[in-house]
């Protein structure tokens, strides 16, 4: 069985959030029990010369316009990954944000059918809207290829104009309810609902939540008419690279067994960041800047946060109306520093540097910091919702332990907080030691992925 995973965003190659993590991680855990290759688009930010030109091109033809596309690829320690390159979809700086999208998406989907008959893929594992076109291209051009469409995070589902359709060669009887017609606009995450074999989401709790109203996104009734191939199956993290004993990133590597040594990266990071006493409690934050997040919940809490014996670091990425008063709190308090940008070094310094980490999300379809921060023995303290509910737990038996805030209000977080500083140090420490033991990886995740690719249905 081969399988081609197929994703719009693929760690080290490039990456702005979770999805690049998980689409780098999976396929390598994977690798070790089935054949499987990976692609993903060649972005005009990335460097053609670092990759291998393939001896095959081809021409698609969408809305009656030609498109050459070429395929580059690397070997990426066991998983070899292709590069899908084309003027349209190339042309960019960023993956996404433009106004043809729709198109350059387009592209994407219908090349990674193509690179699927070229190696003969028996399973295409799609992830998100920006390669769900595929299962539609799949089962018209009836072939003989299971698809498996991931659902990372429902409230981006790529929702373009009803032109559209023209520009992407779709028949317009897929303009229906039943298929791709959202409010008289099409939508992308339904044709990868509606003609793949199977939905996954990446968390069980996130499963249940995205059928419901709170949670659905205007797409609940929509999959719980195709619930019988839904199910959740939660993230796991590269344990290899987010690993405080050999992260070169960090002052001083440790583990589980000298949990002591995690103060060295502490008193590092304070001193980069230029705040002061490091017997406070530090707290973190790693995010992009969307309400999503949970912003708008931290800032009504941060003032009485800050007014609290502990440093605050905030590293955000993105930018919006949260921006403006997060600045104007940060010039006013010592103890709180806001960072902007991607910088995958700095946030492993943070990870390590940390005692709490906050995650407040209002919906989380699984989340990875929250196991990546434990993985470096900080704890996380985050709004039981999606993957947090799945990870994160207040018993002592549980592998995952931290902190749980049911209910998104001021009142609910800033208790929760207060209770994680009451901590004593010994138990603070047998926290942090025990979530470093458990096992976030892939690994024990791989068996229920290739039962999906192995059977049409899911039991």
């Amino acid at each position: 069985m081969k399988t081609l995973f197929a994703s719009s965003e693929i760690f080290p190659f490039a990456k702005t959030g979770g999805l690049a993590d998980v689409a780098g991680a999976l396929p390598q855990a994977l690798s070790e029990k089935i054949d499987i290759v990976s692609v993903m688009p060649l972005y005009g930010f990335m460097d053609k010369s670092a990759f291998t030109k393939e001896p095959f091109d081809f021409t698609l033809i969408l809305g009656g316009i030609s498109y050459l596309v070429s395929i580059y690829s690397v070997q990426n320690k066991d998983v070899k990954t292709f590069f899908v390159h084309a003027p349209v979809l190339s042309a960019t700086q960023e993956p996404y944000g433009y106004s043809n999208d729709d198109l350059r998406f387009g592209i994407f989907s219908r090349a990674i059918v193509e690179l699927a008959l070229h190696v003969k893929a028996d399973v295409i594992h799609l992830n998100d809207w920006h390669t769900a076109l595929s299962a539609l291209y799949v089962q018209e051009c009836s072939l003989q290829i299971r698809t498996v469409f991931t659902i990372h995070n429902l409230a981006y589902q790529g929702i373009f104009d009803y032109s559209s359709l023209g520009r992407l060669g779709i028949d317009t009887n897929y303009f229906t309810m039943d298929a791709l017609e959202f409010y008289d606009n099409i939508n992308f995450m339904k044709a990868g609902i509606a003609f793949s074999d199977i939905v996954s989401t990446v968390s069980p709790q996130y499963a249940k939540e995205i059928l419901t109203v709170k949670f659905g996104c205007g797409l609940e009734g929509f999959l719980s008419f195709h619930s019988k191939k839904l199910v959740g199956i939660l993230n796991g993290i590269d344990t290899s690279l987010f690993d405080p004993q050999t992260d070169k990133a960090l002052v001083a590597n440790y583990s589980a067994q000298n949990i002591d040594v995690k103060y060295l990266n502490k008193k590092a990071l304070l001193k980069e960041l230029k705040l002061k006493d490091p017997r406070k409690a530090l707290f973190v934050m790693i995010s992009r800047l969307v309400e999503q997040k949970g912003f708008d919940l931290l800032l009504q809490s941060l003032k009485p946060i800050l007014e609290k014996r502990l440093n605050f670091v905030l590293l955000v990425e993105g930018d919006s109306h949260y921006r403006k008063p997060l600045e104007k709190i940060a010039q006013k308090n010592e103890n709180f520093t806001l960072l902007y940008g991607y910088d995958e070094a700095l946030s492993h310094r943070i990870y390590a540097g940390g005692d709490f980490l906050l995650m407040p999300s209002l919906f989380e379809p699984c989340g990875l910091n929250q196991m990546i921060a434990m993985r470096y023995g900080t704890i996380p303290i985050v709004h039981g919702v999606g993957g947090l509910f799945d990870t994160v737990f207040e018993d002592e038996k549980s592998c995952g332990q931290g902190f749980i805030f049911l209910k998104p209000t001021k009142k609910a977080f800033l208790d929760t907080i207060e209770r994680a500083l009451r901590l004593t140090r010994e138990k603070k420490n047998t926290m942090m030691t025990f979530d470093m033991q458990c096992d976030f990886s892939f690994a024990n995740r791989t068996q229920s992925y290739i039962k999906l690719y192995m059977k049409d249905t899911y039991e």
